[in-house]
């Protein structure tokens, strides 16, 4: 039993904040983030929009592209470090709003920006199982609410969104493999250091010591890419696009050399999205496949690395 991608979607909110605008908020310019991040602009979340609003647009457009009846559903797995409440999971606020009451399972994944190759792997799992045929996985984040607006350093980075697809059991190959990992001594470089039981009375803010983070995930990916090879028995060459996270266009540039492939097989959506965490790979995924550039039977590598330190693969033929 093999877990195929059916279709998916994505979905950004109406704000565009590009560096102009921003640079009139905190002091720096376009060139400067441009020339260190490749960013350009990024999208807002409107006051009133939560984690599940984009959630359920992107979710929505999945299943119309799926052609499935959203009751067929019968997991909704939510990858989210934004959710809309302590409780309930934001995955069970968007199973009610897409109208799915079947009482089939939902939950959300916390692996910030490997959430969504979390969530993928534990699908394909519950798929290989037989628990589940028709999964719903969705990676969904508005980072601009725990971003710090004076922080030069890091509020250039983020912006809000979501990916959503729907995986369903398949006799034909669809996920070839999933590897994800995780390292808790790194907590402090990269975190919101503040929760429930934890500091509750500080204003959470996303901190991030960024030279740092840039050089483990660096080497990280490098490793992942060797393990995910091994394991497929695959080599380089075999892989025709790599869906990075999109958090900087210098990670993604230095895992593309590592695979020795052109820039033109890597699906970039970082200068127009920012990093929308465990949305990125999902949004770019989608971008990749409506723009008719991801085909069928094409070999797709994904790979993101994320606070935790968390970071994972998924190989897998469209």
């Amino acid at each position: 039993m093999f877990s195929r991608i059916l279709g998916t979607g994505a979905y950004l909110p109406q704000r565009e904040l590009g560096n102009k605008e921003l640079s009139l908020m905190v002091d720096t310019s376009d060139e400067w983030i441009v020339s260190r991040t490749g960013i350009y602009s990024r999208h807002i979340a409107a006051a009133d929009e939560a984690t599940s609003d984009l959630a359920f647009h992107a979710s929505r457009q999945a299943i119309d592209n799926s052609r499935i009846d959203p009751a067929s559903i019968d997991l909704v797995i939510v990858a989210t470090t934004t959710p809309d409440l302590v409780f309930p999971s934001t995955a069970c606020i968007l199973q009610d709003k897409l109208g799915i009451h079947n009482h089939g399972g939902a939950f959300d994944i916390q692996a910030v920006c490997s959430g969504f190759v979390y969530a993928l792997s534990v699908a394909d799992s519950f798929i290989h199982s037989g628990m589940h045929r028709t999964i719903l996985v969705v990676g969904a984040e508005v980072m601009s609410r725990i971003v710090d607006w004076t922080d030069r350093s890091n509020c250039i980075l983020f912006g809000d969104g979501a990916g959503a697809m729907i995986l369903q059991a398949s006799d034909e190959e669809g996920i070839i493999g999933c590897h994800i990992h995780a390292d808790g001594r790194y907590v402090a470089q990269l975190c919101v250091p503040a929760g429930v039981s934890r500091n509750p009375d500080i204003n959470a803010k996303l901190s991030m010591e960024g030279s740092s983070v840039f050089r483990m995930a660096v080497n990280t990916l490098d490793e992942i890419v060797d393990e995910t090879l091994a394991a497929s028995g695959m080599q380089k060459s075999d892989i025709n696009w790599l869906v990075p996270h999109q958090a900087n266009i210098r990670i993604i540039q230095a895992t593309a050399k590592k695979l020795g492939m052109s820039m033109d097989q890597v699906i970039v959506t970082v200068g127009s999205h920012g990093n929308t965490s465990a949305a990125s790979i999902p949004m770019a995924f989608h971008e990749g496949v409506s723009q008719g550039r991801i085909k069928q039977g094409d070999i797709v590598l994904m790979e993101a690395f994320g606070g935790g330190f968390t970071w994972g693969s998924v190989l897998l033929r469209r």
